[in-house]
């Protein structure tokens, strides 16, 4: 299923990078939640990976609405967007809460 297609869609996520953990490889501190969609794949061949927006602490999973999707033009690595029912961001927002990964690509945000 292309990434586009879960704008508007509520989506399952697990999170495997909880908000306040720290990556594995580069060490910077996540400040938001980070997961996947389970059975998917993404462009790079990994699972569907996903902001999770709104929520400001650890989750192992969550249920949201799909409001954005960060398409990557320089990697083949969309991200979606995913929010409690109801919450809304502004582009901006999506890229301020997100600048602390995305901040190393060229991306656009499409609604």
């Amino acid at each position: 299923m292309e990434s586009r297609s879960y704008i508007g869609k509520d989506v399952d996520v697990v999170v495997d990078r909880p908000f306040g953990s720290k990556h594995p490889k580069h060490g910077f501190i996540y400040p938001v939640n980070y997961g996947y969609v389970p059975n998917t794949i993404s462009g790079d061949g990994e699972e569907l990976d996903c902001y999770v927006l709104g929520v400001f602490e650890p989750v192992e999973k969550f249920s949201g609405r799909c409001i954005a999707v960060i398409h990557r033009t320089d990697d083949n690595d969309d991200k979606l967007v995913i929010v409690p029912d109801g919450r809304q961001y502004s582009d901006d927002a999506i890229d301020a809460l997100t600048e602390f990964q995305e901040s190393f690509f060229k991306h656009i945000i499409i609604r």
